[in-house]
Protein backbone atom coordinates (compact mmCIF):
# COMPACT_ATOMS: atom_id res chain seq x y z
CA UNK A 1 0.00 0.00 0.00
CA UNK A 2 2.77 2.57 1.01
CA UNK A 3 4.30 1.51 -2.10
CA UNK A 4 1.44 2.31 -4.22
CA UNK A 5 1.20 5.68 -2.97
CA UNK A 6 4.64 6.54 -3.03
CA UNK A 7 4.28 5.54 -6.90
CA UNK A 8 1.10 7.91 -7.19
CA UNK A 9 2.81 11.14 -5.25
CA UNK A 10 5.89 10.33 -7.90
CA UNK A 11 4.06 9.96 -10.88
CA UNK A 12 1.88 12.97 -9.88
CA UNK A 13 4.99 14.82 -9.52
CA UNK A 14 6.56 14.03 -12.70
CA UNK A 15 3.50 15.47 -14.33
CA UNK A 16 3.66 18.21 -12.89
CA UNK A 17 7.35 19.01 -13.90
CA UNK A 18 6.52 17.90 -17.69
CA UNK A 19 3.73 20.18 -17.18
CA UNK A 20 5.79 22.44 -16.27
CA UNK A 21 8.06 22.26 -19.30
CA UNK A 22 5.61 22.36 -21.48
CA UNK A 23 4.12 25.76 -20.64
CA UNK A 24 7.95 26.89 -20.71
CA UNK A 25 8.13 25.45 -24.14
CA UNK A 26 4.71 27.12 -24.73
CA UNK A 27 5.96 30.31 -23.52
CA UNK A 28 9.08 30.47 -25.77
CA UNK A 29 7.35 30.09 -28.93
CA UNK A 30 4.95 32.77 -27.99
CA UNK A 31 7.50 34.87 -26.84
CA UNK A 32 9.34 34.22 -30.51
CA UNK A 33 6.17 34.70 -32.49
CA UNK A 34 5.57 37.87 -30.88
CA UNK A 35 9.18 39.45 -31.58
CA UNK A 36 8.72 38.40 -35.22
CA UNK A 37 5.88 40.44 -35.87
CA UNK A 38 6.02 43.13 -37.98
CA UNK A 39 3.35 44.99 -36.15
CA UNK A 40 3.48 46.73 -32.34
CA UNK A 41 2.71 43.27 -30.60
CA UNK A 42 1.60 44.91 -27.48
CA UNK A 43 -1.83 45.93 -29.82
CA UNK A 44 -2.24 43.14 -32.49
CA UNK A 45 -1.22 39.46 -31.75
CA UNK A 46 0.23 37.99 -35.03
CA UNK A 47 -2.43 35.42 -36.03
CA UNK A 48 0.11 33.76 -38.40
CA UNK A 49 3.76 30.96 -37.82
CA UNK A 50 3.55 30.41 -34.25
CA UNK A 51 1.50 32.21 -32.82
CA UNK A 52 -1.26 30.33 -34.56
CA UNK A 53 0.49 27.22 -33.66
CA UNK A 54 0.76 27.59 -29.75
CA UNK A 55 -2.97 29.46 -29.74
CA UNK A 56 -4.20 25.79 -31.40
CA UNK A 57 -2.45 23.44 -29.24
CA UNK A 58 -3.10 25.39 -26.10
CA UNK A 59 -6.78 25.32 -26.74
CA UNK A 60 -7.06 21.78 -27.87
CA UNK A 61 -5.30 20.95 -24.70
CA UNK A 62 -7.35 22.51 -22.62
CA UNK A 63 -10.42 21.24 -24.03
CA UNK A 64 -8.35 17.89 -23.63
CA UNK A 65 -8.25 19.14 -19.82
CA UNK A 66 -11.75 19.61 -20.00
CA UNK A 67 -12.71 15.72 -21.01
CA UNK A 68 -10.48 14.31 -19.27
CA UNK A 69 -11.92 15.89 -15.90
CA UNK A 70 -15.61 15.02 -17.22
CA UNK A 71 -14.60 11.33 -18.00
CA UNK A 72 -13.38 10.98 -14.74
CA UNK A 73 -10.13 8.31 -14.17
CA UNK A 74 -9.78 5.26 -16.07
CA UNK A 75 -10.68 1.72 -14.61
CA UNK A 76 -7.95 -0.21 -14.44
CA UNK A 77 -9.77 -3.59 -15.51
CA UNK A 78 -11.39 -1.58 -19.34
CA UNK A 79 -7.94 0.10 -19.80
CA UNK A 80 -5.03 -2.07 -18.34
CA UNK A 81 -2.75 -0.50 -20.95
CA UNK A 82 -3.21 3.52 -20.12
CA UNK A 83 -3.49 2.91 -16.64
CA UNK A 84 -0.07 1.09 -16.57
CA UNK A 85 2.53 2.76 -14.69
CA UNK A 86 5.05 2.45 -18.40
CA UNK A 87 1.97 3.66 -20.19
CA UNK A 88 1.91 6.70 -17.74
CA UNK A 89 5.68 7.45 -17.57
CA UNK A 90 5.59 7.79 -21.09
CA UNK A 91 2.14 9.94 -21.13
CA UNK A 92 3.77 12.65 -18.64
CA UNK A 93 7.08 12.47 -20.57
CA UNK A 94 5.78 13.29 -24.01
CA UNK A 95 7.11 17.73 -23.49
CA UNK A 96 10.29 15.81 -23.07
CA UNK A 97 10.43 13.61 -25.78
CA UNK A 98 9.15 15.77 -27.68
CA UNK A 99 11.86 18.49 -26.71
CA UNK A 100 14.98 15.79 -27.41
CA UNK A 101 13.49 14.60 -30.92
CA UNK A 102 13.87 18.16 -31.91
CA UNK A 103 17.50 18.50 -30.30
CA UNK A 104 18.26 16.08 -33.08
CA UNK A 105 17.25 18.70 -36.20
CA UNK A 106 19.83 20.97 -37.32
CA UNK A 107 19.36 24.55 -36.71
CA UNK A 108 20.86 27.47 -38.65
CA UNK A 109 21.50 29.22 -35.14
CA UNK A 110 20.85 29.05 -31.43
CA UNK A 111 17.81 30.81 -32.11
CA UNK A 112 16.32 28.38 -34.04
CA UNK A 113 17.53 25.55 -32.56
CA UNK A 114 16.00 26.50 -29.28
CA UNK A 115 12.62 27.22 -31.46
CA UNK A 116 12.83 24.13 -33.32
CA UNK A 117 12.95 21.91 -29.79
CA UNK A 118 10.38 23.68 -28.52
CA UNK A 119 8.02 23.20 -31.23
CA UNK A 120 8.99 19.66 -30.94
CA UNK A 121 7.86 19.46 -27.27
CA UNK A 122 4.76 21.18 -28.32
CA UNK A 123 4.21 18.46 -31.15
CA UNK A 124 5.06 15.56 -29.72
CA UNK A 125 2.82 16.62 -26.57
CA UNK A 126 -0.46 17.05 -28.76
CA UNK A 127 -0.28 13.99 -30.61
CA UNK A 128 -0.09 12.23 -27.23
CA UNK A 129 -2.15 13.74 -25.58
CA UNK A 130 -5.14 14.37 -27.98
CA UNK A 131 -4.65 11.84 -30.91
CA UNK A 132 -2.66 8.96 -29.36
CA UNK A 133 -3.95 8.72 -25.68
CA UNK A 134 -7.96 8.80 -26.88
CA UNK A 135 -7.47 6.20 -29.55
CA UNK A 136 -5.86 3.98 -27.66
CA UNK A 137 -8.16 4.18 -24.68
CA UNK A 138 -11.04 3.48 -27.27
CA UNK A 139 -9.27 0.72 -28.43
CA UNK A 140 -9.19 -0.85 -25.38
CA UNK A 141 -12.44 -0.60 -24.31
CA UNK A 142 -13.51 -2.16 -28.01
CA UNK A 143 -11.62 -5.11 -27.37
CA UNK A 144 -13.22 -7.98 -25.69
CA UNK A 145 -12.28 -8.26 -22.07
CA UNK A 146 -12.71 -4.25 -22.14
CA UNK A 147 -16.41 -4.36 -23.32
CA UNK A 148 -16.78 -7.16 -20.96
CA UNK A 149 -16.00 -5.15 -18.13
CA UNK A 150 -17.14 -2.13 -19.69
CA UNK A 151 -20.74 -4.27 -19.42
CA UNK A 152 -20.11 -5.37 -15.16
CA UNK A 153 -19.49 -2.02 -14.72
CA UNK A 154 -22.82 -0.28 -16.41
CA UNK A 155 -24.85 -3.61 -14.78
CA UNK A 156 -23.33 -2.75 -11.65
CA UNK A 157 -24.04 1.04 -12.00
CA UNK A 158 -27.59 -0.28 -12.64
CA UNK A 159 -27.88 -2.16 -9.65
CA UNK A 160 -26.66 0.32 -7.26
CA UNK A 161 -29.38 2.52 -8.81
CA UNK A 162 -31.84 0.42 -8.38
CA UNK A 163 -30.71 -0.24 -4.25
CA UNK A 164 -30.70 3.69 -4.10
CA UNK A 165 -34.38 4.17 -5.67
CA UNK A 166 -35.67 1.55 -3.81
CA UNK A 167 -34.41 2.92 -0.21
CA UNK A 168 -35.43 6.57 -1.24
CA UNK A 169 -38.82 4.37 -1.80
CA UNK A 170 -38.91 2.79 1.28
CA UNK A 171 -38.10 5.85 3.24
CA UNK A 172 -40.71 7.83 1.89
CA UNK A 173 -43.02 5.11 2.71
CA UNK A 174 -41.79 4.72 6.08
CA UNK A 175 -42.23 8.87 6.10
CA UNK A 176 -45.78 8.98 5.24
CA UNK A 177 -46.90 5.70 7.36
CA UNK A 178 -45.08 7.98 10.25
CA UNK A 179 -47.45 10.80 9.07
CA UNK A 180 -50.62 8.83 9.23
CA UNK A 181 -50.20 7.56 12.64
CA UNK A 182 -49.00 10.51 13.60
CA UNK A 183 -52.47 12.50 12.30
CA UNK A 184 -54.72 9.61 13.48
CA UNK A 185 -53.13 9.69 17.03
CA UNK A 186 -53.62 13.57 16.64
CA UNK A 187 -57.07 13.36 15.36
CA UNK A 188 -58.10 11.87 19.05
CA UNK A 189 -55.99 14.39 20.93
CA UNK A 190 -57.21 17.21 19.53
CA UNK A 191 -60.77 16.92 19.33
CA UNK A 192 -61.32 19.02 22.57
CA UNK A 193 -59.09 21.68 21.23
CA UNK A 194 -60.87 21.78 18.00
CA UNK A 195 -64.56 21.70 19.57
CA UNK A 196 -62.78 24.39 22.25
CA UNK A 197 -62.30 26.27 18.90
CA UNK A 198 -65.23 25.43 17.11
CA UNK A 199 -67.37 27.36 20.06
CA UNK A 200 -65.34 30.18 20.42
CA UNK A 201 -65.34 30.95 16.15
CA UNK A 202 -69.20 30.79 16.70
CA UNK A 203 -70.21 31.91 19.88
CA UNK A 204 -71.21 35.64 20.92
CA UNK A 205 -70.83 35.77 24.32
CA UNK A 206 -67.33 36.21 24.94
CA UNK A 207 -65.53 38.77 24.34
CA UNK A 208 -63.51 39.36 21.08
CA UNK A 209 -60.55 40.14 23.46
CA UNK A 210 -60.79 36.75 25.24
CA UNK A 211 -61.69 35.04 22.39
CA UNK A 212 -58.39 35.60 20.67
CA UNK A 213 -56.43 35.29 23.62
CA UNK A 214 -58.02 31.53 23.81
CA UNK A 215 -57.55 30.95 20.26
CA UNK A 216 -54.22 32.00 20.17
CA UNK A 217 -52.91 30.16 23.06
CA UNK A 218 -54.76 26.97 21.64
CA UNK A 219 -52.56 27.52 18.28
CA UNK A 220 -49.61 27.65 20.28
CA UNK A 221 -49.92 24.55 21.76
CA UNK A 222 -50.95 22.81 18.73
CA UNK A 223 -47.49 24.36 17.33
CA UNK A 224 -45.50 22.94 20.24
CA UNK A 225 -47.14 19.78 19.65
CA UNK A 226 -46.82 18.93 16.21
CA UNK A 227 -45.67 22.27 14.16
CA UNK A 228 -47.61 23.25 11.32
CA UNK A 229 -48.99 20.33 10.26
CA UNK A 230 -50.76 19.56 13.82
CA UNK A 231 -52.16 23.07 13.30
CA UNK A 232 -53.41 22.21 9.89
CA UNK A 233 -55.05 19.30 11.41
CA UNK A 234 -56.38 21.06 14.24
CA UNK A 235 -57.64 23.98 11.79
CA UNK A 236 -59.47 21.40 9.27
CA UNK A 237 -61.28 19.72 12.31
CA UNK A 238 -62.73 23.16 14.28
CA UNK A 239 -63.72 24.46 10.98
CA UNK A 240 -65.43 21.74 10.15
CA UNK A 241 -67.16 20.80 13.85
CA UNK A 242 -68.48 24.86 13.40
CA UNK A 243 -70.01 24.81 9.92
CA UNK A 244 -71.88 21.33 11.52
CA UNK A 245 -72.71 22.69 14.53
CA UNK A 246 -73.48 26.76 12.88
CA UNK A 247 -76.64 26.66 10.09
CA UNK A 248 -75.04 29.76 8.92
CA UNK A 249 -72.05 28.95 6.14
CA UNK A 250 -70.75 32.04 5.89
CA UNK A 251 -68.20 31.28 9.04
CA UNK A 252 -65.33 34.12 8.97
CA UNK A 253 -62.44 32.09 9.67
CA UNK A 254 -60.95 34.14 12.96
CA UNK A 255 -59.08 31.19 13.71
CA UNK A 256 -56.69 31.58 10.72
CA UNK A 257 -56.18 35.54 10.69
CA UNK A 258 -55.71 35.44 14.71
CA UNK A 259 -53.22 32.16 14.63
CA UNK A 260 -50.76 34.50 11.91
CA UNK A 261 -47.43 34.67 12.89
CA UNK A 262 -47.37 31.26 15.27
CA UNK A 263 -44.91 29.52 14.19
CA UNK A 264 -44.97 29.63 10.48
CA UNK A 265 -48.89 29.43 10.14
CA UNK A 266 -49.07 32.54 7.73
CA UNK A 267 -52.47 33.15 6.68
CA UNK A 268 -53.54 33.48 2.80
CA UNK A 269 -55.94 36.27 3.45
CA UNK A 270 -53.88 38.75 5.09
CA UNK A 271 -51.56 37.80 2.17
CA UNK A 272 -53.63 38.58 0.01
CA UNK A 273 -55.25 41.95 1.58
CA UNK A 274 -51.90 43.53 2.06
Amino acid sequence: MRYETRQQETLKTFHFISTVWFVINAAYILIVGLLQASEKWWVIVSVSGYSALIVFLLISLYLFAIFKNVAGEKSTKEHSLTTSVYYLLFYYASPFIGTLAGSFAVGSSVSNYLLVMATGSLWVTFLVWIIIDPLLAVTEVLLPPGREHWRRRLAQARIEHEKDRLAKERLLAEVQVREQQQRSRWSKVLVPSAEELATLLISDNIGHELKKARVVNIGVDAWQMGGLNCMQQLHAMAMGISRRNCRDSRITDYISIWWDGIGTWRNDWLEKSS
